[in-house]
């Protein structure tokens, strides 16, 4: 296999074990949260607004991978000398 379509294997199993984490721990804010207004019904305001909060943080950490993958398959810095290499 040739370097780009490493380029393309890696950046989708980096989006595959990069979106695990994020949704597993959306999962379990969610959960909480749930749990949380279930026992205190009156609070379900202030627990809303610290849930949504908390999901932009552990989203944030998907959007991040993305970048990166964008970058691998896009704007790899690696292209000119892998081109170079291979010119010899």
């Amino acid at each position: 296999m040739d370097y780009f379509s490493w380029c393309i294997i890696v950046a989708g199993f980096g989006m595959a074990v990069g979106a695990v984490g994020p949704s597993l721990g959306q999962g379990l804010a969610v959960k909480s949260a749930l749990e949380a207004v279930a026992r205190n019904p009156g609070a379900s305001g202030k627990i809303l607004t610290t849930m949504m909060i908390g999901l932009a943080m552990v989203e944030s950490v998907a959007i991040y991978v993305f970048v990166v993958a964008m970058i691998i398959l896009f704007a790899n810095p690696f292209t000119e000398h892998v081109l170079t290499l291979l010119a010899k």
